[in-house]
């Protein structure tokens, strides 16, 4: 089965899933989840395979938590008095500073894709939310884009260093929720590298 993206382009579903999976991190790392979205993810089923169980743990979590503990949690690890336990940028995880090399090579790959920083985003773009979401509409063919733009954007932007953010994330003091959140990023980051070497 296919689904229609921009310019009437087709998108076949394992494109489609793997998109949802991007649109969920990028919610998930951009600002705490409600508790509608808490409730929504209680509901999911796992499925099968390495991802469907990480799936299911999310799903648990889920229903363990609540919007308002979440909400403490998110501010805990990525906000912060002063800072959160975890920096969820390019630019600190590969360089040790914020605003560094990593977020200009960001702009410039956004500016060949003719996408920019929406006005209300207070984070640069090297924030991880950001890199899901733009690839969500990379493989969920939102964007004009050849078949070979999303390889190279994971592998400027993602590889270097999203698999070792998530793997903090899942040891991080304050992760609860957020531990499982951590772990379907990591293997799904895994598995996006393992098929886009496959693909080379």
């Amino acid at each position: 089965m296919e689904s229609e993206a921009l310019g009437g382009a087709r998108v076949d579903d394992v494109d489609g899933l793997r998109a949802r999976h991007y649109d969920l991190l990028a919610v998930l790392l951009g600002r705490p989840p409600s508790q509608d979205l808490l409730d929504t993810l209680a509901g999911l089923s796992g499925g099968e395979g390495i991802l469907g169980q990480h799936v299911a743990d999310l799903s648990r979590a889920a229903a363990e938590a609540t919007g308002a503990g979440v909400e403490r949690e998110f501010f805990a690890l990525f906000i912060g008095v002063g800072r959160g336990e975890l920096l969820p940028y390019a630019s600190y995880y590969l360089t040790g500073f914020l605003n560094e090399r990593p977020l200009a090579l960001v702009r410039e790959d956004l500016a060949a894709l003719g996408l920019s920083r929406a006005e209300a985003m207070s984070e640069p773009e090297d924030h991880l939310a950001f890199l899901m979401e733009v690839m969500a509409g990379l493989a969920g063919g939102r964007f004009e884009a050849g078949p070979d733009v999303q390889a190279r954007f994971f592998g400027r932007h993602l590889v270097p260093w999203a698999d070792r953010f998530f793997g903090d994330l899942e040891r991080a003091k304050n992760a609860r929720f957020y531990r499982a959140v951590g772990s379907l990023g990591r293997t799904f980051m895994e598995v996006e590298a393992e098929a886009f070497a496959m693909d080379s």
